[in-house]
């Protein structure tokens, strides 16, 4: 017998930023967002990089110490915020059977995958089959399990493979892009599921999982570092006129638990999907920080 769910009233946000996201939903997000891209973007001179993009970080609440180079070194807050990790200050599991997280975050959401369905907030649901944009990959994953994590602007940008194994498909969906934070996710119906995404699906020891890495407002822009020559390397989102895309990899491409697959371009949110009876997640509350490479699952040899 399938379960059963109930329904309950979904939980809003202050008033304030119900009218936020209301103005927001009737604006050219992606414009907008390649406005914010262009400022971003704006090459910082190096007598400046100190005060400027240290003073971002110090804004945002960025760790420094664990960038790859010192701050005076990335010539704009972009290519700051997309840093890599400094050498030795993560570290990734040796057993084959443990998913380790792709980025660093904060828990949203996670469970079981009810008729489809995932849980985006109290009294709110999207369909696997809506976020992938693709029903044959969705079934694959009804029944299983889901885990959300958000990343905030202090956050590390890139995203690495969560286990060993092959990628022999991605796909790009356009879409809005709203904000992800709290107040947007308890608010806007099927958030993850409407805003443009990058997926690629991972196949290792403990099946098969869909990376599903979700653009938002002043982000949009997310790289493809598993397949260097789509778009030529630039970002693959919130790029104009674009239209959804497939892509299939043969022979498809190996990569090693930790890899760099994807990076934010700013930030936002990563969906795993796991296939029936192939990983136990762990006991991880929403609003729990994860690092890259900390143990999110385990296999179960189903």
């Amino acid at each position: 017998m399938t379960e059963q769910v109930p329904e309950v009233t979904p939980q809003l946000p202050s008033v304030r930023w119900r009218a936020i996201l209301a103005a927001l939903n009737r604006l050219p997000q992606a414009g907008m967002s390649r406005g914010f891209g262009r400022i971003a973007d704006t090459p910082v001179p190096p007598a400046l990089r100190a005060a400027v993009i240290g003073g971002f970080a110090k804004l945002v609440g960025i760790d420094t110490e664990e960038a790859e180079l010192p701050v005076t070194e990335y010539r704009s807050i972009n290519e700051y915020f997309v840093r890599r990790l400094r050498p030795g200050v993560r570290a990734w599991p040796a057993d084959a059977d443990t998913v380790a997280s792709p980025v660093d975050g904060i828990v949203g959401q996670s469970g079981h995958i009810h008729n489809g369905r995932l849980l985006q907030a109290k009294g709110r649901w999207y369909t696997a089959a809506r976020l992938l944009d693709d029903a044959e990959e969705a079934a694959r994953f009804d029944g299983g399990v889901f885990l959300t994590i958000y990343l905030s602007p202090r956050h590390y940008h890139r995203i690495h493979t969560p286990v060993a194994g092959i990628i022999d498909k991605a796909r790009h969906v356009p879409g809005a892009l709203l904000p992800v934070n709290e107040a947007a996710v308890l608010h806007v119906d099927e958030l993850f599921a409407r805003n443009e995404r990058l997926i690629c699906y991972v196949s290792g020891s403990v099946g098969r999982i869909a990376v599903a890495a979700i653009g938002a407002y002043n982000v949009g822009r997310i790289s493809a570092a598993f397949d260097t020559e789509w778009r030529d390397g630039a970002w693959i989102t919130n790029v104009r006129d674009a239209a959804a895309e497939t892509r299939w990899y043969d022979p498809p491409k190996k990569i090693e638990i930790g890899d760099e697959i994807m990076a934010f371009h700013l930030g936002s949110t990563v969906v795993l999907l796991f296939e029936p009876g192939r990983v136990r997640l762990e006991h991880l509350q929403p609003g729990a920080e994860v690092r890259v490479g900390q143990a999110i699952a385990r296999g179960t040899r189903a």
